[in-house]
This record gives C-alpha cells, structure tokens and sequence, in this order.
C-alpha cells in the first residue's frame, strides 16, 4: 500500500531480479583478513600471537582448585553472613533478624498498646 499520488522512490527495496522462494541465496562474500594476520612476515613491533595449551579446566575453575559445587555455595554463604554491617537501614535489619519470637511479639503488642493510648488521649482531646 502507498501513496496514490506520490513519486516512486529511487531506493526501491524491490527493484531489479528478484529470486523464487526455495532458490539458493545469493553468494556471500568472504570478510577481510585482518592487518595483522595478513602482514606475518616482515615486521617485529607486530603483537606476538597467544599461545594455545596447557591443561584443561572446567568453566569457572580457579585453576588447581576444584571444590565441590555444594561447598563453594556454603562458603559463598558464610562470606555473606559474616560480611560486616554498615549503614543505618542494615543495622536495623540486623536487629531485627536477632530477635527471638517472644521479644517479636512483645514488640508488637508495644507498639500497639502505644497506639491505642495515642487513640484515647485524641479522643479525650476532642470531646468525644
């Protein structure tokens, strides 16, 4: 669908031969070599190439040691666990993570004594 009254555009997308579907696709062309690949002989301040060897490790390994999954994931944990708390926000969390259910629940029920003596002196306040 185009414009009625348009010009047609130079830029055409389907101009020129077009293929059938299931032909084979018109060849590609090879990329270029790289400089440095290309030019192997002559110069000395080229980058020397890597080296390629050595024994195989696994993906992640830190080399000669292999630790269990399992034991890497608990020591991860216990990093994270004795990390050192900073920051307001984290203190309190750290706080309130130390608590047992009874010093929870006797938190609760003084917060909420403490609301409902705020709700009577307003009461008490407003005449009602």
């Amino acid at each position: 669908m185009g414009n009625l009254c348009g010009k047609q555009s130079k830029d055409d997308n389907f101009q020129g031969v077009g293929r059938t579907l299931g032909s084979a696709p018109a060849p590609t062309t090879k990329a270029s070599v790289p400089s440095h690949v290309a030019s192997k002989g002559g110069s000395s301040a080229s980058k020397p190439n890597p080296k390629v060897g050595g024994p195989s490790r696994t993906v992640g390994g830190s080399g000669s040691e292999t630790q269990d999954p399992k034991a890497a994931a608990a020591a991860a944990a216990e990093a994270r666990a004795n990390k050192p708390v900073t920051g307001d926000l984290a203190k309190k969390l750290e706080e309130q993570k130390r608590q047992t259910r009874n010093q929870t629940l006797q938190q609760a029920a003084n917060e909420n004594r403490a609301q409902r003596e705020a709700d009577a002196a307003t009461e008490a306040r407003n005449y009602n």
